[in-house]
């Protein structure tokens, strides 16, 4: 058997699993992958997240809304993520919030709003954040030390340089890489690699999107990240073992996770 991995963010409750998700998970198993974080991008995909970590154990929820989503947010809609996070035995973090400048789907003072509550929740309840961050690295490093450290959580899929990724681990962050650092133009992405400690680093898919080498352009999965780790392990000088013990140990201590899928 490949050692364990854990594929920290994906969003199983895509369409694109609706018809062979078990399928999916059993992919995933025989790769390794123990555990995989469902990940809610507003009120319907968190429900959805908290259902399906309910039917498959091998599964955890983690709920918010993302930037891009805030503005189609009801007005009771914060109000029953608050809930999904308090009560919902299977969500271990909170989120996908965070900032971001790519598309102009929200305006930008909403999306902050919803950052900081999202900080706060995750706060209180003593649970991590999920951060998203596309092209508003200042923003979202401005937010997090005003808000001030220290901060439990990941920044997922991480695009940033290398001064970015220093500023998020000196505020307690981790940092997860997804399929885009086997990409054959991500040189500098592979360069960030080196100046994130094996204590802090995760693996993710971010599934169904951005498949990792040799499986770019298909539909991605919890299976594939270990694909991803082997990338990871390579540009940070480690074995894929090494790479897989460190990266599961820090899922697990970060997220809650016990030892196995039941737990």
């Amino acid at each position: 058997m490949p050692l364990p991995l854990i594929d920290t963010h994906a969003h199983l409750d895509d369409d694109r699993f609706s018809t062979d998700l078990p399928a999916v998970l059993d992919r995933a198993t025989a790769a390794g992958v123990t555990h995989t974080l469902t990940i809610g991008i507003d009120l319907p995909t968190s429900r959805a997240a908290v259902a399906l970590a309910g039917r498959f154990p091998q599964l955890r929820a983690v709920v918010g809304i993302q930037p891009n989503h805030v503005s189609e947010a009801g007005p009771t809609d914060w109000d029953e993520i608050m809930l999904l996070a308090e009560t919902a035995p299977s969500v271990v973090a909170v989120g996908e919030s965070g900032l971001d400048r790519y598309w102009d789907r929200a305006p930008f003072d909403l999306q902050e709003d919803y950052f900081a509550r999202h900080l706060q929740l995750a706060r209180r309840l003593a649970k991590p954040i999920v951060i998203h961050c596309r092209e508003a690295e200042a923003d979202v490093v401005r937010m997090l030390r005003s808000f001030g450290g220290p901060i439990a959580g990941v920044m997922h899929s991480f695009s940033g340089d290398a001064a970015t990724a220093t500023a998020c681990l000196e505020l307690g962050l981790h940092v997860s890489f997804a399929g885009m650092v086997t990409y054959k133009n991500a040189d500098a992405l592979r360069e960030v690699v080196k100046v994130v400690p094996l204590d802090r680093l995760l693996v993710e898919t971010d599934s169904p999107y951005l498949a990792p080498v040799p499986v770019r352009g298909k539909r991605n999965e919890p299976a594939f990240v270990r694909h991803t780790a082997e990338c990871v392990a390579k540009a940070k000088g480690v074995s894929t073992d090494e790479l897989c013990d460190a990266t599961t140990r820090n899922a697990k201590a970060l997220f809650g996770i016990l030892g196995n899928a039941e737990g």
